[in-house]
């Protein structure tokens, strides 16, 4: 492992080359366009790899003869706390989204856009017992069925105001769709009063939108 680096230099040029904190795994890109992941793992530990299925094409001592990489099952109680993060943050998120929007502040007011979104494609992953993940759209498809996430979808919109706050108020619609059952589901507290405390915001920006732009 102290001489990784060596040993991809052996593969080809490598272009880009970090593990990412990661002592066990290097990823790498050859100036040939090659990608790879390589990860380390002891002979009389196997188990410790998380690989999931694979097919052998080097192993000329039969280590890997009968061997099996189950993926690791998911923690109960980390599931439970991500998912207590998104119940709340996402009420938070948005009162960050009305303030910006309401100073004018539309590059701010997008990106936290993008984060409600993100906590919805999380929430959606957590429905189908799938991880939620900090790369939120990452083999996204595999994981959920695209048909649920056109609601979504539509909330891809341009850096203009009326158009991000249509989006919100979509994203909004969405989550109070699923999260309260999603909540349900994993016995973690749904935050009711929080929702209809920034749900009455919501709506008295968006009243206050209308007084403006009507004569």
């Amino acid at each position: 492992m102290a001489e990784r680096e060596a040993f991809v230099r052996q593969l080809g040029e490598p272009v880009f080359i970090e593990d990412f904190g990661h002592d066990r795994i290097m990823f790498f890109i050859l100036a040939d366009g090659t990608e790879c992941k390589l990860v380390f793992g002891r002979e009389g530990a196997l188990e410790e790899l998380d690989v999931g299925t694979f097919v052998t094409l080097v192993d000329k001592r039969g280590i890997l003869g009968g061997a099996e990489f189950a993926l690791p099952r998911p923690d109960s109680d980390e599931r439970r706390e991500r998912l207590r993060q998104i119940l709340n943050w996402f009420w938070h998120d948005l009162s960050h989204f009305m303030a910006a929007l309401g100073r004018g502040e539309l590059w701010w007011a997008y990106g936290q856009l993008e984060a409600l979104r993100r906590y919805c494609v999380n929430l959606l992953r957590i429905e189908h017992g799938v991880e939620a993940q900090e790369e939120a759209y990452e083999k996204l498809e595999k994981a959920v069925p695209v048909s649920e996430l056109a609601a979504l979808q539509a909330t891809f919109c341009p850096m203009d105001r009326d158009a991000m706050f249509r989006a919100t108020l979509d994203i909004v619609s969405f989550f109070r769709e699923h999260a309260p059952q999603v909540a349900g589901a994993y016995g973690s507290e749904y935050p009711a009063e929080l929702e209809r405390l920034m749900c009455d915001r919501l709506d008295e920006l968006s009243l206050a939108s209308r007084l403006t732009r009507d004569p």
